[in-house]
This record gives C-alpha cells, sequence and structure tokens, in this order.
C-alpha cells in the first residue's frame, strides 16, 4: 500500500481544488475566524480531518475522495 505524508497530501489537495473536473467547495465553521465569512477552504477541511484521523490512510482517503467529488455528466 502506497505511503502518504500530511505535507504530500496537502499539495495533492490543493493540485484537486485547482481542478475544474472537481467540485471542491469550502464549509462553514464557526471556529474558522481566520477565514472570510468562517468558509474552510476545501483543502483545510480535509487536512484537519486527517490531522484528527490518525489510523485513516492519506492515498486512500484522497482516491475515494476524489472518486467522490468527480463531476460527471
Amino acid at each position: 500500500m502506497e505511503f502518504m505524508t500530511i505535507d504530500e497530501a496537502k499539495a495533492r489537495l490543493v493540485a484537486i481544488e485547482a481542478d475544474p473536473t472537481m467540485k471542491t467547495v469550502g464549509r462553514y465553521s464557526p471556529t474558522a475566524v481566520q477565514w472570510p465569512g468562517n468558509i474552510m477552504p476545501f483543502s483545510e477541511v480535509h487536512i484537519a480531518y486527517l490531522n484528527k484521523n490518525k489510523n485513516v490512510n492519506p492515498a486512500q482517503y484522497l482516491k475515494n475522495l476524489e472518486l467522490m467529488i468527480k463531476i460527471r455528466e
């Protein structure tokens, strides 16, 4: 199984955000005061999840995430 660091995961998430074929929407968080309107960027939401859940394999998580957010027509 492939290993991915948090820094590599963050770089991949930023690339996913830039991809127009992916639906990447930020989420509101009352504690996210450093972002306008308390909307956390897509990549920050998922990095926070990976940091909180240390047993999650980042590579597998991102592969599944990409499958779920791919815009299909």
